[in-house]
């Protein structure tokens, strides 16, 4: 086949969106996820460890509880980004500085909310690349984080201070 008849073709592969995810692509994408993981850890148990007040039990209990659910989505995309033969990074997100108890929830709020529209959009890619198996993983990890986000946003809704 001669140049001329497959950059037509290329177009249109283009236009109607067969072309497939990069594998490069998707692994960097995925390592931007593993450093939202991490830095969910971090934020998670230094808010606890920072509430103060009548509410502290209540609240370093909610922010230890999410840890584990983050720990699980980390080693997850880690040995994915392996599995793609890409390099799990190792540094996290910035988290937010915040002192008060409503400035922390408000910060876990934020987080929750990029996580479900970072997953949603790894999705697409993933479905785009042609794995499966991580796009139901990810499908798995984005009910996780709506759950979070719903109940950190509960938490806010009657906020008494």
């Amino acid at each position: 086949m001669i140049l001329s008849n497959i950059l037509p073709l290329a177009r249109l592969h283009i236009l109607i969106g067969i072309i497939k995810m990069d594998k490069e692509l998707l692994v960097d994408h995925l390592n931007e996820d593993l450093a939202g993981e991490l830095s969910a850890m971090i934020q998670y148990i230094t808010y606890a460890a920072k509430t103060t007040g009548p509410y502290r039990p209540l609240l370093a209990k909610f922010f230890l509880d999410e840890v584990d659910d983050e720990r699980g989505h980390a080693e997850f995309l880690a040995n994915k980004i392996v599995a793609l033969g890409g390099t799990p990074t190792t540094t996290p997100r910035e988290v937010p500085e915040v002192e008060s108890n409503r400035g922390m929830v408000e910060a876990v709020l934020e987080a929750e909310r990029r996580a479900v529209r970072d997953y949603s959009q790894r999705a697409k890619e993933a479905e785009e690349y042609g794995d499966k198996g991580l796009v139901v993983q990810l499908e798995d990890m984005i009910r996780d984080e709506s759950e979070h986000f719903e109940e950190t946003e509960a938490i806010l809704r009657d906020w008494p201070l």
